[in-house]
């Protein structure tokens, strides 16, 4: 699909959340014009579009997500369960109509071609997130794990990061779903990762501490 191509796609526009290409969102639809938009998508290509809403002024953001109905379920009652896929992410151009739900003219978006060799880059993100999945687990008992599919190329591992990580990263989740340079989303992830880390490991210490003082 070429990165100047332009469509019709209904929104779904939704408080603080922020989806990523390639990442899973089970979503519960019961309001009235959302039951529409589904059974409309439902009947053509299954795509339509998520949109994050700020909560704080009711704004909503120029670039979202589009995602794809990969399973739905409908109550007798008429509400539905689903489950989307993360497509490729969109600017909105323009709202094209908004009953009885909105639906936009939108642009798709790709990251430009890295200029530079993002290989390391990636590999300290990953470094970074085992060291935050490790030291959270020990922190609170439990024996958290990585996927063992986790994403290698750097581009998708950038969406990945963004998409699963709440904590500091969730703050910027419309920084980094908006950013077309891999390596500036890598970046970015890496500073939130690494800030973590560090308090992640200073309570790791304080705890180790008080637990010699009561042993």
């Amino acid at each position: 699909m070429s990165d100047f191509s332009v469509r019709e796609l209904p929104l779904f526009p939704l408080p603080d959340v922020v989806l990523f290409p390639q990442q899973l969102l089970p979503l519960h639809i019961f309001e009235s014009r959302y039951r529409m938009l589904l059974q409309t998508v439902l009947e053509t290509d299954k795509r339509f579009g998520i949109v994050r809403i700020n909560p704080d002024n009711g704004e909503m953001a120029e670039i979202g997500c589009c995602a794809e109905v990969l399973q739905h379920q409908t109550t007798e009652d008429g509400r539905s369960y689903i489950v989307t896929l993360g497509q490729q992410r969109f600017r909105v151009l323009n709202i094209t109509r908004e009953t009885p739900f909105r639906s936009a003219l939108v642009s798709w978006m790709e990251d430009e071609p890295p200029q530079d060799d993002i290989q390391p880059l990636a590999a300290d993100v990953q470094t970074a997130l085992k060291d935050v999945v490790d030291l959270s687990a020990k922190l609170l008992g439990h024996n958290t794990v990585l996927p063992d599919d986790l994403p290698d190329l750097p581009r998708e591992l950038s969406f990945w990061v963004g998409g699963h990580l709440g904590g500091a990263v969730a703050d910027h989740q419309q920084q980094l779903l908006e950013l077309t340079s891999t390596g500036e989303r890598l970046q970015l992830e890496f500073e939130l990762l690494d800030h973590t880390r560090r308090q992640l490991a200073a309570r790791t210490v304080l705890k180790d501490t008080f637990k010699d003082l009561e042993g």
